[in-house]
């Protein structure tokens, strides 16, 4: 128990998580620079929360990054992907996992349009075409979902 005045530990994350690929329908992805540990490029991501599904996940990490909602359309991609959790962020989880559960969805908007960010999170945005997102991102992951994207359209 922590003492008066200190906060808890927070409890460890769910070896799941969601991708959600924001596009617009010209063909631009949105992407999302990480502040924390390193600079990094991604899509909307983040952790199930407990009792959450995957895609209240999705619906909320798309909200929480970027304040899109309802002007576009989420869907399920149907794909999901096992990956190793990188060692910086395994004492994020329970003790001995190693293994997170990603599922992938898609965000389709009109028409590109400037994302509030969350500053804690992310320190920049940036629209791109698909090819040059594929090359910028950090994740293997990352990298297959936008590859699939650009096949489908």
């Amino acid at each position: 128990m922590p003492a008066s005045g200190e906060l808890a530990p927070p409890a460890p994350r769910r070896p799941e998580s969601v991708l959600v690929v924001v596009f617009a329908a010209t063909g631009e992805a949105l992407l999302l620079k990480r502040r924390q540990p390193f600079g990094f490029w991604q899509s909307v991501t983040g952790s199930l929360l407990e009792g959450e599904s995957h895609a209240e996940a999705a619906a909320r990490e798309l909200r929480e990054e970027t304040g899109f909602g309802d002007e576009g359309e989420l869907a399920f991609t149907g794909r999901r992907r096992a990956f190793v959790i990188d060692p910086r962020w395994r004492h994020r989880y329970p003790d001995g996992v190693t293994v997170n559960t990603e599922y992938e969805w898609q965000f389709r908007l009109p028409h590109m349009r400037e994302p509030v960010i969350n500053p804690r999170e992310h320190i920049e945005s940036r629209w791109l075409p698909i090819d040059e997102a594929i090359e910028l991102v950090w994740s293997w992951t990352n990298r297959e979902a936008l590859r699939e994207l650009k096949a489908s359209l």
